[in-house]
């Protein structure tokens, strides 16, 4: 029998919808940008466990469409921890803002991950397969690829099917900027002036496997609690997607699709966490105290700040 969930604080604050002051509530849905870059993780690792794949599969080997420069090395355990050294399509080192690459791309045409290969496909890698770890976003819109091509669903079909319906996540999904459903936050971009405006012209018009799903506090929980408890992948499975496969920096360490906290050797901390142009998400799941935590905002910042005042008053 499963003990009781306790709630510990919950609570909600702004407007969901400015214009109109409709008002956020603990279960509206938020996007949540790259923190969805879990449940592409998670996906491969149900395909992995199937037999379908393996960790150690070369990209050429599982894909159907040419990379030209991209090493005959690369491994799906490259893609899931950063360390493959494909190019990235928004380099953050280059661009310091993400709109600023819809300047020379239309956004309301990447519905999905085939239409972003223009943006990275013939472009050179940046270093050797293994050699480092960098955060890349092509990485997880190839392997939202595989996961098409190795279902026969779409990405964002697949996931909703085998992580969200599967663990109870109902109001969760990957929803057009332009036909949010009811209860759902709009995402603001406040401006130097004191003006704003909505971020449906700042982000791709569909989530994928890099970021941009929608979801609420509460399903996020729920998503927390059907991994650990191993309800979307078995043991084994479960273990090498929290198994710090690369050391990022000093306490920081990370897995497949998630940021690992660690304090002299032992782990504190499984994360997530998402920055788009109006969007802010930080969840975590802390192991010592069994404790879930979920910040979802429509606004670019914030969540960081809410999570380390929770991490405070828990003693996390």
């Amino acid at each position: 029998m499963k003990a009781e969930k306790q709630v510990l604080m919950e609570s909600a604050f702004g407007y969901a919808d400015r214009a109109n002051q409709r008002v956020n509530t603990v279960h509206t849905r938020f996007g949540i940008a790259s923190g969805c870059k879990l449940f592409t993780a998670v996906a491969i690792c149900q395909l992995v466990e199937k037999g379908v794949l393996s960790f150690d599969t070369r990209l050429e080997e599982c894909l159907d469409i040419a990379f030209p420069h991209f090493h005959k090395d690369v491994t799906i355990h490259h893609l899931l921890t950063h360390t493959s050294g494909i190019p990235d399509y928004f380099d953050e080192d280059v661009m310091g803002d993400f709109e600023d690459l819809w300047k020379e791309n239309s956004m309301y045409l990447l519905h999905s991950g085939k239409d972003f290969l223009p943006l990275f496909q013939n472009e050179k890698m940046l270093f050797q397969p293994g050699e480092k770890f960098y955060y890349n976003n092509a990485g997880c819109i190839v392997l939202g690829l595989i996961v098409e091509q190795h279902s026969g669903l779409s990405f964002t079909d697949y996931v909703e099917l085998n992580i969200f319906k599967r663990c109870g996540m109902t109001e969760s999904g990957y929803f057009l900027l332009n036909q949010l459903p009811s209860n759902t936050a709009n995402g603001y971009v406040d401006h130097e002036d004191g003006t704003w405006s909505t971020n449906i012209y700042s982000l791709p018009i569909k989530g994928g496997a890099d970021g941009g799903a929608f979801t609420t506090a509460p399903n996020m929980i729920t998503f927390w609690e059907a991994l650990m408890n191993r309800e979307l992948l078995s043991a084994e499975y479960t273990n090498l997607l929290l198994h710090p496969h690369v050391h990022v920096k000093e306490g920081v360490a990370y897995g497949y699709g998630i940021w690992i906290g660690k304090k002299e050797d032992a782990i504190v901390k499984y994360h997530v966490m998402g920055y788009d142009p109006g969007v802010n998400f930080h969840s975590a799941f802390y192991p010592k105290s069994g404790m879930k935590l979920a910040i979802t905002s429509n606004k670019s910042s914030g969540a960081f700040d809410v999570m380390k005042a929770v991490e405070e008053r828990f003693n996390l």
